[in-house]
């Protein structure tokens, strides 16, 4: 297990985009077989990136319903800096317990543990590994590789810092044809079902094109990935 772990903290320590940091949380996610493990931060000047499993989805209605204001992950790690099983979080209120389900709705699991850090001016991340299962059974997976969640939490940051001071802030991704067609006619204004009937294909497969096109810019969502895509010259109205 020590040896696993160490082969990937030496592939994290050498990578140079936001999607090698994408695959780090798929690779992560399998390897301890739970439902979802995602790394988030904001950076000191308020730009925001993420890396992560959970789906498209799910991203796009958090963002819809401005789920940040009112998360109780987010909130109650905010001011801590210790790891933190969310049954400690305060999920008493009607809106934390819609959100809830909301989420379970959207494919998350009913358990998350989340280690919160501070980096340097006013940088703060959060590295969250979540899955569906017994509280029992994750009270001991966390007993077993709560060490370890932390070392790899804070490997995450240190690699989002060196991006941050330059490394490599916005990926040069290459897009293939097919990605680049369904960005641009996302970046025109059409709807994902307009754009699938331009190009010829299910909406199933649209999906595909766009969600490897969001792992590949580092991007929260498919409106963050359009705008990575046209700042980063990837595509051009």
């Amino acid at each position: 297990m020590k040896d696993v772990l160490e082969s990937f903290l030496d592939r994290l320590q050498q990578a140079t985009t936001l999607e090698h940091l994408q695959l780090a949380t798929e690779d992560l996610r399998d390897h301890y077989g739970v439902s979802h493990v995602v790394y988030h931060w904001v950076n000191s000047v308020g730009e925001r990136y993420g890396a992560g499993t959970y789906s498209t989805d799910w991203v796009d209605r958090y963002l819809e319903c401005d789920y940040l204001r009112m998360d109780p992950v987010i909130l109650g790690c905010f001011q801590r800096f210790h790891p933190v099983d969310w049954k400690q979080l305060d999920w008493t209120t009607r809106s934390a317990r819609a959100f809830f389900a909301d989420a379970v709705a959207h494919g998350l699991g009913n358990q998350g543990f989340s280690v919160p850090i501070h980096g340097p001016k006013g940088q703060f991340a959060l590295f969250t590994m979540n899955h569906a299962c017994p509280d029992t059974e994750w009270e001991a997976f966390i007993a077993t590789h709560k060490r370890d969640l932390i070392l790899v939490a804070h490997d995450f940051n240190r690699k989002a810092l060196e991006f941050e001071r330059g490394t490599n802030p916005v990926p040069t991704a290459a897009l293939s044809p097919r990605e680049l067609a369904a960005m641009t006619l996302l970046a025109k204004g059409l709807s994902r079902a307009q754009a699938a009937e331009q190009l010829d294909i299910s909406e199933h497969t649209l999906r595909v094109y766009i969600e490897a096109a969001r792992h590949k810019l580092g991007a929260l969502n498919t409106t963050h990935a359009v705008a990575r895509a046209l700042s980063a010259g990837l595509i051009v109205l």
